[in-house]
């Protein structure tokens, strides 16, 4: 009975459709375009989605992209990416909400506190929404089909954000298609992925759920480590020592914190860097302007305001940019050492994925799996 209460009450910690309203509600407005032009948009970046899997399929050479038939393409609008997203972050946060609410049962923890403190996170949430709907230009959800509540197919779905391809094509003056095409690459890139690795859904969510558990487990000693993070920063100050990026952070973490995080940063490493080997394999036969679409493309980060980088850094943008880049290094390093197929290895089991320290050092996984 125990678990079943807290089970029913730990959304409430989250209010999320709060956080799916507020975040269409603060969301810049997209480009103006006619119904037609839209209609026109949907459809073609729908033909770019289909177009590009044979594609993924002969760089690959992995068999799940020759058909993709078991998780949605969706071409959609801040909004709708927005609410996609409050269902997928309630299926990852489920378990660390459950532990959290178990934590801090009691008086304190009435429905109505509950119910307030859902409406404020949900708001934050949302405004964080708000910000990164104007800039994901697509994304591949496997987790959404978990949640109860969506109609989603059992793999997933990937979602394309019409506004802000449509956007980016303008800014950067590239041809449209071309551009769809290339984004298209990318984000069916990792819908193969997690088609080729069937386990890689469930084991990225135990290793949320483990860390949501460290994380939890160690918030009584939150204030211990944040006075030894203080102190250092002092130490360091008054010896003239500025303290490396990052940190301060790492003396907020425990050991097993610092494990989880870097386990999950090297996964991704690895999805959004094998995802950018993809979309840069093509050559001019397929996207006619490929090379002048990445040189805009990379140049346009550089373009960003004062604000803007703030809040990239504050939310770990860039430090996700820096996953892209070293992720394709790793997977290029291997490529050539051992060829896709070798490198396709890393996709037969939760083994086989590549620790923080290999995707620096793409030997040492190379030696590991006898390449």
């Amino acid at each position: 009975m125990e678990a079943m209460e807290t089970t029913e009450q730990a959304p409430s910690l989250i209010n999320w459709e709060l956080a799916a309203s507020t975040a269409a509600r603060l969301a810049p407005p997209g480009p103006a375009l006619s119904p037609t032009e839209i209609s026109m948009a949907v459809d073609n970046l729908r033909h770019m989605a289909d177009a590009s899997v044979p594609h993924v399929h002969e760089i690959t050479g992995l068999e799940s992209a020759r058909d993709l038939r078991d998780s949605h393409v969706l071409v959609v609008d801040r909004a709708t990416w927005s609410k996609a997203n409050t269902q997928s972050f309630a299926v990852m946060m489920k378990p660390a909400l459950e532990q959290l609410l178990a934590r801090r049962r009691g008086p304190a923890i009435t429905p109505a506190a509950a119910a307030v403190s859902g409406a404020i996170t949900g708001s934050q949430l949302g405004a964080v929404l708000a910000f990164l709907s104007s800039k994901v230009l697509g994304q591949y959800d496997p987790f959404a089909a978990l949640a109860p509540e969506a109609k989603v197919p059992p793999a997933g779905r990937l979602l394309l954000v019409a506004p802000n391809i449509i956007t980016v094509e303008r800014e950067l003056n590239v041809d449209p298609d071309d551009f769809r095409l290339w984004v298209c690459l990318h984000e069916q890139t990792h819908r193969v992925q997690f088609a080729a690795a069937p386990w890689l859904r469930h084991h990225m969510l135990a290793e949320v759920e483990k860390l949501s558990q460290h994380l939890v487990g160690n918030v009584d000693t939150l204030m211990e480590r944040a006075a030894a993070a203080a102190k250092s920063l002092r130490d360091r100050s008054a010896s003239g020592t500025m303290p490396r990026r990052g940190a301060i952070l790492d003396l907020l973490q425990g050991p097993e914190e610092k494990e989880s995080i870097s386990h999950l940063t090297a996964v991704m490493s690895l999805l959004e860097g094998h995802a950018n080997v993809v979309m840069d394999a093509v050559d001019a036969s397929i996207v006619p302007s490929v090379k002048t679409i990445r040189q805009r493309f990379n140049a346009r980060s550089q373009d960003r305001g004062i604000v803007e980088k703030f809040i990239r850094n504050l939310l770990g943008l860039d430090a996700k940019m820096r996953q892209y880049t070293d992720g394709a290094k790793f997977v290029r390093a291997v490529v050539d050492q051992a060829g896709m197929q070798g490198f396709n290895r890393v996709w037969e089991s939760a083994d086989h994925l590549p620790t923080e320290t290999e995707i620096h050092n793409p030997k040492q996984w190379l030696e590991r799996m006898g390449l």
